[in-house]
């Protein structure tokens, strides 16, 4: 039973729309005291000043507001952007600050150019070439990096080597040294945001600014040697591009390509994760131009790099968003607070910026998170390798091993590809493999074969050289040769020349071959070729089911044609 417009009336009840606006109002409201925290915070792990983080956040939210497609992401600087943008600077940087900032832009505007091209060339699933358990093992030694360094700025000591073996006995080995202060103030803002997260929508980072901007003034921290964030400069520069070497661009253009693709995966995870959870439909390449648009901006203003990750985004949903409304709200509520509150930021202390940061990220840092993978025996090492390869190589070549290690997966697997023996299954038009399916039963004098991965160039030689065995094992009663390409849906020039010299193979044999489910590029492709090489008879786009009873049929009319002439 609904509630008419007339009784919603009597009874005060908002309407739909007026709900919904009131919604995003409050989680706008909410997430606001979450997002400005960070940005300050993400910026120190970039080591850029606070400034950056907070452009990158208005850019995020102006442009995803305007052209993204979940309703409850929220586009922002994000921790791991932050870690990788700070290896990337300091490794083509050399201690030079002013050329650092110039090279942060520089990456920050070519990952934008990167997002773009990658939305208009509709390459909405890029990052399914990122295995998830390669995704997962760097997000975890990601976070282990991020809260060790730190710790390392509270305690007050710099290590030398960047590397965790090493980092952490040198950050150990100072224990003399540490602020003890500082660890003290640390420790009881990591209470009180652990305490407000349990209340949903209490903006739990910016009561612990505020607390710990009172506590720093009452104590007077900065006696004991308690740093603070200093001063905020919010000005916007005037959009230029950065005057950078030949080199350097072509150096930040591969980085701009794993910094994409790392954001991008986090970016998805987080929007189809909560797409799925309410039965959203979302549009990956939307969100590629969204991205691209918010990068862009945010280098040109000379912000940091942003995405859509989980901590903003969970928030904005547990807070209750129904619409992109709330991240425009959120913006509206940031910008009255840096108009007016900025310099009380600046006097936040630095153990207080950096539990915020710790606190962030800790929801990364779940072991629990592997417990899959161990449990089916499947990508185990693979998991561990990556934790491994952040934690030893640092942030950026852990990054590019990372990836390294997500395409190796990929080609082994295409490489490692076999194919299947097709047989009947009882009575039906169903046909399986007979090596998992000992029930299905072969075809008489047919031989009905399927690559079990799309051919191309690295594999086609090897499948179709199992496509001769298995042809040969199969006896002189074979009449008929049955590929099924359902898994191709396209085919590379080595694959063409590889089925050129299998239909050789199988006309020497005295053989007729039928090539069944081709998708239509395939047909394209093969009935454009040369014809004495792949005649137009043995393509369809046929089942398997329809390409038996063909070859049966016509089989049968070849054996009796007088039979047929008769009955004709």
């Amino acid at each position: 039973m609904t509630v008419s417009q007339t009784q919603q009336n009597d009874l005060n009840l908002p309407p739909p729309a007026k709900r919904f606006a009131i919604a995003d109002l409050i989680a706008g409201l909410s997430i606001a005291g979450l997002l400005l925290p960070e940005a300050v915070a993400y910026s120190s792990i970039a080591n850029l000043p606070p400034q950056t983080g907070v452009i990158a956040l208005f850019a995020g939210l102006l442009c995803y507001g305007l052209f993204g497609s979940s309703r409850f992401a929220i586009v922002s600087a994000t921790s791991s952007s932050a870690a990788v943008l700070a290896a990337a600077t300091a490794s083509l940087a050399n201690g030079d600050i002013g050329l650092r900032m110039t090279l942060a832009i520089g990456l920050v505007m070519i990952t934008g150019v990167f997002f773009l091209l990658a939305g208009l060339a509709r390459m909405g699933s890029v990052t399914d070439f990122i295995a998830k358990p390669v995704l997962r093992g760097f997000a975890f030694g990601l976070a282990i990096v991020i809260i060790v360094k730190q710790l390392a700025s509270v305690v007050g000591v710099q290590p030398a080597h960047s590397d965790m073996t090493r980092f952490i006995p040198e950050m150990l080995a100072q224990v003399s040294h540490w602020n003890w202060v500082s660890v003290a103030v640390a420790a009881a803002a990591l209470v009180l945001l652990f305490l407000f997260a349990r209340l949903k929508r209490v903006p739990g980072a910016l009561l612990v600014i505020v607390i710990g901007v009172i506590a720093g003034k009452w104590l007077d921290l900065p006696q004991y040697g308690v740093g603070l964030v200093g001063s905020i400069h919010l000005q916007l520069a005037t959009p230029t591009l950065p005057i950078l070497s030949r080199a350097d661009w072509l150096r930040l253009g591969e980085l701009g390509f794993a910094m994409a693709m790392i954001l991008y995966a986090e970016s998805y995870g987080s929007i189809r994760s909560f797409a799925i959870k309410h039965n959203d439909t979302v549009a990956p390449n939307r969100d590629l131009l969204a991205l691209g648009a918010s990068n862009l901006l945010s280098g040109l203003f000379h912000g940091m790099p942003v995405g859509a990750g989980y901590s903003a985004t969970s928030a904005n949903e547990a807070a209750g968003a129904t619409s992109r409304l709330s991240g425009w709200i959120a913006a509206l509520v940031m910008l009255a607070i840096v108009l007016t509150l900025l310099p009380g930021i600046a006097l936040t202390p630095e153990p207080v910026l950096a539990a915020i940061v710790i606190h962030a990220v800790s929801h990364t840092l779940n072991p629990m998170i592997f417990r899959p993978y161990f449990q089916w025996r499947r990508d185990r090492l693979v998991v561990i390798a990556s934790v491994i390869a952040v934690l030893l190589l640092g942030v950026l070549d852990g990054l590019l091993a990372s990836i390294a290690i997500s395409l190796f997966m990929m080609l082994r697997q295409f490489s490692q590809s076999t194919i299947s023996v097709l047989g009947r299954l009882g009575q039906g038009h169903d046909y399986v493999n007979m090596r998992t399916h000992p029930e299905a039963k072969p075809v008489s004098g047919v031989i009905i074969l399927r690559p079990n991965e799309p051919l191309f160039f690295a594999n086609a030689e090897r499948i179709l050289n199992q496509a001769r065995e298995s042809i040969l094992n199969a006896g002189d009663a074979v009449h008929t040769v049955i590929l099924s390409l359902e898994e191709s849906p396209d085919l590379d020039s080595s694959s063409l020349e590889c089925l050129h010299d299998f239909f050789s193979f199988v006309s020497s044999k005295g053989l007729r071959l039928l090539l069944a489910r081709l998708k239509d590029p395939v047909y394209d492709i093969m009935k454009n070729a040369a014809a004495p090489s792949f005649p137009i008879e043995s393509l369809s786009a046929l089942s398997v089911a329809e390409a038996v009873h063909l070859a049966l049929a016509d089989k049968q009319a070849t054996s009796h044609p007088t039979e047929q002439l008769t009955g004709e």
